[in-house]
Parts: C-alpha cells; sequence; structure tokens
C-alpha cells in the first residue's frame, strides 16, 4: 500500500417516493409497472433484491460466487420505501440489515447504512419544525430497522442550507454526504485565509462550523466518476469502472485519501440492467486490493478527522444547476424538452398556503388534546413504526395527551396528528422533480394535501376552494387538464377515500368472496360484516345486511346497513343507509329477498328507493385492486365463450393457416387473430399445468408451438416467462422437501419448455432458491454421493459453477 492510505467507498442512495393510497395505506396496482404490481416491487426485483445477492461470473457465464453488495458498500434506504419493504419484500430488509451488520464487525463498530430524512423532503424549503421533524423521524426510522443509532443521514437531493445542517446536528448526526458544487470555500483547520478556487478536494472529509456552536462532518463525493456511473454507462464494463475508482486517487497527495462516490442506488440494475453484477465485480476486486482499503463514512471519519474545514453554498443541492429552484420555479432542469414547468412555482405557493393554514389548525386545536402539540408529533412516529397498533397508539396518548380525553376527543387528537402526516409527506421532492403537473409523483402528493384538506374539515375548515384556486395558476402542459385545479378535479378528487367508501367497497366484495369478509388493501380500517344475506339470479346477485367501520389511525367509527344489487356484468348498485332501525331492518331485509326471488328486478328497484334511502355506489367506487378481481371474474364468462369460438375457428382453418405459411401469404387479420387467441390460451393453460407437475404436457405445448410456427405465431412472451419463471421457483423449493427426483425431473421439464417457446425465464430466484436448498441439505450433513449428483445436474442448466457445490470438475 502507498505511503498514504488509500480507501474508496461507493455509495447508493436507494429511494422510492411514497406510493401507498393516502386513504388506505398500501400500494394499488400501477399499469406502468407491469408485469408487475407496481413501482417499488418492479424496482425491487430489479435493483433492491439482487443487490442482497449479486452474481460474480466465470468466464463460462456462470455464478461462482454471491455477493451482498450492501456488507460492502455504504447505502441509505428511504424510511418510507423500508416500510413498503418490511410488509412486501421482508427477506430483502432482512438482508439488508444483516449487511450493515457484517459492515460494522468488519469497520470498527461502524455500519454501512446511512439514515434518511423521513420522506424526502427538500429540506431548505421546510418550515424548521418540519426539519426537525424529518430528521428526528429518520433517526427513529432508522434505529427500527438497524438498532443503532445512525452516524449519517442522507438528504433529499443533498439540498441543505445551514439551518438543515443544525437540523441534523441537533439530532444527533455526525455526518453528511454532498455533491463537490456544493462547497462554497474551505480552508486548512486553523488557518484564516479561505480558499474558493480550483474545486474542493473530495478525497478528505471536511468540518462546518455552525452557528449554534454545534459542528457537523461533510463528505464532497467525486462528481466526475458518480456522473460516469449514474449517466455514462460506466457500469457496462465492470473493469473500466474498477479502473476510473482507482483513477480518483492523486499521486501528489499527502494525506490519506478516500476515492468516493455517490449515486441513486437504483444504478445499480433498475436504470443499468446487471448493474448489480458489475458492482460486486467491483467490490469483490477491491475487497482483495492489498493497495487500497474499502470503507465506509464513519470508519474513515475516525481514522482519519476533519483536519479542514468548509463552509457549503446555502440552497444548494446535486440536481439543480440553480440550487433548490428545481423545486419551487421553471428554473430550466427538467427530463423532457418540449414540456414547461411553469406549474413549479405555483404549485409550491399552493401547498405553502396550505401548509400554513394546517399548521396553525394543529397549533391551536391541538393544545385542547396536548400540552405540547409539536413534541407529541415528533414522538408520533412511533405510532407510524408500530403500524397503527392500538396498544401503540394508546401507549402515546397516555404520554403525549391530555389525560381525560373523551372518545372524540381522542379522534380529534389522531386526526391533528395525520394531517400533520399528510402535511409533510405532500412535499415530497418528487412532485417538482419531472416535467408535468399530473405525472403520477405530483398527484400523489396532492393526494396527502386532499386527505389533509377532508380531514380539517372535521375541524370545520373549508379550505378546497382556496387551495384549487391557487392550483388553477399552475399551467399543464396536457390541454385534457389545463392547469392544476384540472388535474385536482380529474385525477384527485375521484381517489378520495373515506368510511362510506370503505363500506360501500366492503358490500360489493362481499358478492365475490365465498364469506371472507377481510379487506387485504384497506389496511387502515377495519371492517365486519353481520345479517349477511346473498342471493343469485341469473347473471346476478343480491347482497344485504349490516358493516361496522373503524378507521386504525384516527379511531373513527360508523355502522350502516348495506344493500346491493348486481345487474349482471359491470352494473353494480350498491346502498347505504342509516336510517333504519333493527326492526325495521329486518321487514326490509326479508321484503327484499324475497321480492328479489320471485318479483321482477324493477319491483326490486322500486323497493329499495321507497324504504332503503342512501347514497349509491357503483362500480368505480371499488379500490383498483379489488375493482380488477371482481372484473375478471365477471368476464370469465365472456372470455369462455370467445375462447370457444376462437378454438372452433382455429380447428376449421388450421390446415388453411398452414398452406398461406408455406406460401408466404399475408395472414388475414380475422385469421390471425382467432388463431393466435387460440394458442395464447392453450399454451397458458398447458404451462400451467406442467409447471403443476404434470410432465405430460411439454408434449403438447411443442405440438402446439409447431402449429403456430407454419405462420408466424409467436408466443406471448411476458406471460408465459413469468409463469415459467415461478414455476421453476417453487419446483425448486422442493429439493428443501427431500422430493429431489420428482423436482429435478419437473424443472428440467420446465427449462425445456422454455426451449421450445423460445423464451429465457428469469432464474435468479430459482438460483437462490437451489443454492439455499444445498446449503441447508449440506449443513444437515445429507449431501450424499445421490444428492450431489441431483444438484450437479441441476447446476449447469440453471447456470450454476460446480464450485458453488463445493466440488471442481
Amino acid at each position: 500500500m502507498p505511503n498514504h492510505p488509500r480507501y474508496i467507498c461507493i455509495h447508493g442512495h436507494f429511494y422510492q417516493p411514497p406510493r401507498e393510497n393516502p386513504w388506505l395505506g398500501t400500494v394499488e396496482i400501477q399499469d406502468s409497472a407491469a408485469p408487475f404490481h407496481d413501482w417499488n416491487a418492479r424496482i425491487t426485483h430489479e435493483s433492491y433484491a439482487p443487490n442482497a445477492r449479486a452474481r460474480i461470473l466465470d468466464e463460462r457465464a456462470r455464478i461462482v460466487n454471491i455477493s451482498n453488495n450492501y456488507a460492502w458498500m455504504s447505502f441509505n434506504f428511504g424510511p418510507t420505501l423500508l416500510h413498503w419493504m418490511a410488509g412486501a419484500r421482508p427477506e430483502v430488509l432482512g438482508r439488508i440489515v444483516e449487511a450493515d451488520r457484517l459492515s460494522r464487525e468488519r469497520r470498527g463498530g461502524h455500519g454501512n447504512a446511512l439514515a434518511q430524512a423521513y420522506n424526502h423532503m427538500i429540506m431548505p424549503l421546510a418550515t424548521e419544525r418540519d426539519r426537525r421533524t424529518q430528521a428526528l423521524w429518520g433517526v427513529e426510522d432508522f434505529r427500527r430497522r438497524f438498532g443503532r443509532d445512525p452516524e449519517g443521514m442522507w438528504v433529499a437531493e443533498t439540498a441543505v442550507d445551514v439551518p438543515t445542517l443544525e437540523a441534523l446536528a441537533e439530532a444527533g448526526i455526525k455526518f453528511t454526504v454532498l455533491a463537490p458544487s456544493q462547497a462554497r470555500r474551505w480552508r486548512r483547520v486553523g488557518d484564516k485565509a479561505w480558499t474558493e478556487e480550483g474545486g474542493v478536494d473530495p478525497s478528505r472529509a471536511y468540518v462546518q462550523r455552525l452557528p449554534s456552536g454545534r459542528s457537523i462532518a461533510l463528505f464532497f463525493y467525486d462528481g466526475i466518476v458518480s456522473q460516469q456511473v449514474a449517466f455514462e454507462r460506466l457500469l457496462d464494463d465492470g473493469e473500466k469502472f474498477l479502473a476510473r475508482l482507482h483513477g480518483g486517487f492523486d499521486g501528489g497527495r499527502r494525506h490519506a485519501q478516500l476515492m468516493h462516490i455517490a449515486t441513486d442506488g437504483e444504478s445499480y440494475g433498475h436504470h443499468h440492467p446487471h448493474g448489480d453484477m458489475a458492482l460486486a465485480y467491483v467490490l469483490d476486486r477491491l475487497a482483495n486490493d492489498p493497495d487500497v482499503r474499502l470503507t465506509n463514512y464513519g470508519e474513515f471519519l475516525e481514522l482519519h478527522p476533519p483536519e479542514w474545514e468548509v463552509e457549503i453554498h446555502e440552497n444548494s443541492s446535486w440536481s439543480c444547476a440553480h440550487g433548490v429552484e428545481r423545486w419551487r420555479s421553471d428554473c430550466g432542469c427538467k427530463t423532457r424538452g418540449d414540456w414547461h414547468q411553469r406549474w413549479r412555482g405555483p404549485l409550491r405557493e399552493a401547498l405553502d398556503r396550505l401548509k400554513e393554514q394546517l399548521d396553525h389548525l394543529f397549533g391551536t386545536r391541538g393544545r385542547v388534546c396536548f400540552p405540547d402539540p409539536w413534541s407529541a408529533r415528533d414522538a408520533y412516529i412511533r405510532v407510524l413504526l408500530d403500524g397503527y397498533a392500538q396498544e401503540t397508539t394508546r401507549a402515546f396518548l397516555d404520554e403525549y395527551a391530555h389525560p381525560d380525553l373523551d372518545p372524540q376527543q381522542t379522534t380529534d387528537a389522531l386526526r391533528l396528528l395525520e394531517i400533520q402526516l399528510d402535511s409533510m409527506l405532500m412535499y415530497t421532492s418528487c412532485g417538482w422533480f419531472f416535467d408535468e403537473i399530473s405525472g403520477l409523483e405530483t398527484t400523489q402528493c396532492l393526494q396527502y394535501a386532499a386527505r389533509a384538506i377532508a380531514t380539517a374539515r372535521h375541524f370545520n375548515r373549508e379550505l378546497e376552494a382556496e387551495f384549487t384556486a391557487a392550483l388553477a395558476r399552475a399551467p399543464s402542459n396536457l390541454p385534457r387538464y389545463g392547469d392544476g385545479r384540472g388535474v385536482w378535479e380529474q385525477c384527485v378528487k375521484p381517489a378520495v377515500v373515506d368510511l362510506d367508501r370503505v363500506l360501500a367497497h366492503h358490500a360489493i366484495s362481499l358478492l365475490y368472496q365465498n364469506g371472507d369478509h377481510g379487506l387485504d388493501e384497506a389496511q387502515a380500517y377495519e371492517v365486519e360484516a353481520s345479517d349477511v344475506a346473498i342471493r343469485s339470479r341469473g347473471a346476478g346477485h343480491l347482497a344485504v345486511g349490516r358493516l361496522a367501520g373503524r378507521s386504525r389511525r384516527t379511531w373513527h367509527r360508523t355502522e350502516s346497513y348495506f344493500a346491493v344489487v348486481h345487474f349482471g356484468g359491470l352494473d353494480f348498485h350498491a346502498v347505504l343507509c342509516r336510517d333504519l332501525d333493527p326492526a325495521r331492518f329486518q321487514a326490509f331485509s326479508s321484503e327484499l329477498l324475497a321480492t328479489y326471488r320471485a318479483g321482477s328486478m324493477a319491483a326490486v328497484m322500486t323497493l329499495l328507493a321507497r324504504e332503503f334511502p342512501g347514497v349509491a355506489h357503483r362500480l368505480d367506487d371499488l379500490f383498483r385492486d379489488e375493482q380488477r378481481r371482481i372484473i375478471r371474474i365477471v368476464l370469465d364468462d365472456r372470455f369462455e365463450d370467445y375462447n370457444r369460438a376462437f378454438t372452433r375457428f382455429a380447428n376449421q382453418d388450421e390446415e388453411v393457416l398452414n398452406r398461406l405459411g408455406k406460401l408466404n401469404y399475408p395472414i388475414p387479420g380475422p385469421f390471425r387473430a382467432a388463431a393466435t387467441t387460440f394458442l395464447d390460451v392453450n399454451l397458458e393453460e398447458q404451462v400451467g399445468a406442467l409447471v403443476g407437475g404434470d410432465e405430460t404436457r411439454l408434449a403438447e405445448i411443442e405440438h402446439l408451438c409447431d402449429r403456430g410456427r407454419a405462420w408466424g405465431y409467436k408466443p406471448q412472451g411476458k406471460a408465459l416467462t413469468k409463469l415459467l419463471s415461478e414455476g421453476l421457483r417453487t419446483t425448486i423449493k422442493g429439493l428443501r422437501r427431500g422430493d429431489l427426483a420428482t423436482s429435478a425431473s419437473l424443472a428440467g421439464r420446465l427449462l425445456d419448455a422454455a426451449a421450445v417457446l423460445g423464451l429465457r425465464p428469469d432464474l435468479w430466484e430459482a438460483q437462490n432458491e437451489f443454492l439455499d436448498a444445498f446449503a441447508e441439505l449440506a449443513d444437515a450433513g445429507e449431501a450424499d454421493e445421490a444428492l450431489l449428483g441431483v444438484f450437479q445436474g441441476l447446476a449447469a442448466r440453471f447456470g450454476v459453477s460446480p464450485s458453488m457445490l463445493g466440488w471442481r470438475p
């Protein structure tokens, strides 16, 4: 190693904006993320999970090692992303936490993980109270996930000013990471003269003195190499990536050098496919390089405390050349060149005014509920981290609320805290980052605003009219919206949820739940059904009964009787009624059921209108995932009719299609549509049966492919690839149960089917199951010669080197 030590640190900022439906607390289906349910699921599959088990390959593209990249790199994860991951992909979160534990063992107690300010708010544009809460919530979330206090904290877009650094230091944060352009001037500690020329030296740590008397260490990453990783495809070549990292050292420096880069963590796999593997290769090479030491910021700070001090550029960031203007003006920073961003300033102004009103409400009405409302808000993160568990909420209220709150005052207290939560989430930075006010990220922010406005109505505050008037000054790029008020009316208001909509959702869903009345996607609410009667008539249905709902967040309760009439198809009519006493409801229910059984639908609707007054709800009011599920059920019969017709046409015209194919004659549209649908449906059915264990289906798959090949048919790749990939994963799981021969044979047939179909299944999950199964059996002492033979046979087909099984050819 050179005389002055050389260190390398690679930092990944792993983050997604909150995607949950603000009222339900769950992520609904996002079609743009297909074939995955939503963008969190897709990016986890492409980046977060692969970096926890990154492949290192040999010259024959076989796996020779698996690396948990998080154990060797510096990283931070957004708290709201980790909240989703804890429920949706806990095994990935477990590997991330384990990586931090391993890094503490290697790095003198300093973990690789950094905290992050809670919901990616642009801190210099936040209020003083919000900056404090964002830092405290980020710290508390980190403690819960990683079981220790954080040393460093990442701030959204590295956007800082001195008050932001004060908030971090007050929260106990020792350092943060910034872009080199954010350093205004610097000098050796003890010197009087400042330097502003030539650019800050990113190879050392600096200290920033703060007006309060506190200080915080700052690291300025290497901007050139970070840019090449993020935007210039440096990850396409592991050797070039390695060379660029080594090239960041300067032989003329006479101090311990830290070569470090920082990018969005999604660069490693999502933005750049297989970027996780390039990173694993580089980290593996560096870990075995005697001339450099892989490190993290906490370890480097202990080994080489700052000998230089720095002052930052106020209101600066890593992703806007104009400071923080990207989040409040049409500064010119954009992703699409032909669209303006004149909406950014009016949106910021509208939210700032709303925020002012919501904070005033909290500060005044909050004193009725809390001795110190703002301290209560700082502590509310405990309730969020426990998923609104009733015992946690009760303990929180016992500690922070006035002791004599009645049930209505308790609900008011919780509503006020939820308003504050939404008033921070509506400032998530992605709402301004992109180019159009109707975009997914901006409408998400507006939905948080909508929930806060709706909740404020319980305190006789009507804020919507003023807010939408301000939004009208925010022009959209799309004529269909016109401006922000158009976006509000078309994209935000239809998404608003109240407890009545939850009850209506449940009532309609009862028709298709076979007695299971739970609503997985409405986790913010609890609903119980009683006195339920369900009847069917032809293609239609009727349901009548009683529902009791409760908000798990605010403890608000409501009850209602309901009646649902399904006329067939997608035509549903649901009514909630609270104007009946139990005796009148029982009489009405009996009469409705009798009329439905023997009378006309006109008589049913007349009775409903006369005796059951209330607000009507339709299929449109169902939450998105349940709506999709019911639509699929309703349309199944229609699909069967179509499939029977297409099967008949395809069989009748098989010889004609073959002849046309041989003549290179363009296949007429109706012929192609019928034959393609027939083959799509039948191939999916046959592959599904093969996945289920019926190996005889492989012959039928070959036959169907032969039929289509004659006229140029191509299988529907996405659906079949997903089916085969999942089938391989579940099949390989069988190896752990001791079903060696059966599982190995079926896995081989599934790979054969993929070859016949011309598809390349995603083997990542199956490879993990394969290696985990072998490790478990080997650890249990069951790796005899027969078992090893089975695994060696599969290893070749799964792209796994024999060396991973402890065997050398």
